[in-house]
């Protein structure tokens, strides 16, 4: 199975808010500087990832985004399925 360059950026995201402290909101721009991916690419990644309600947003100075729930319920399974599609070969 091969997994696109989008679905590796998802999982690299979502671990980078998983290892993140509780309960705060962390900038893109901060995820994008740490993983060394373009910010333009983060922003269409996270955007289907809000979509989905795997990631909350908010907005202002100390906005950000952070994991809706606990990082224990997410599988790496389903963050590539909402990314890739199915997973069949």
């Amino acid at each position: 199975m091969k997994i696109s360059t989008k679905g590796r950026y998802a999982l690299r995201l979502m671990l980078d808010l998983a290892l993140q402290p509780q309960g705060e909101y962390i900038s893109l721009k901060d995820i994008s500087v740490r993983q060394d991916i373009s910010g333009k690419y983060m922003e269409q990644i996270i955007s289907q990832l809000s979509k989905a309600g795997y990631v909350r947003s908010a907005r202002g100075a100390n906005g950000g985004y952070m994991l809706s729930y606990p990082a224990k319920d997410y599988t790496v399974g389903m963050i590539l399925r909402m990314v890739e599609g199915s997973l069949s070969p």
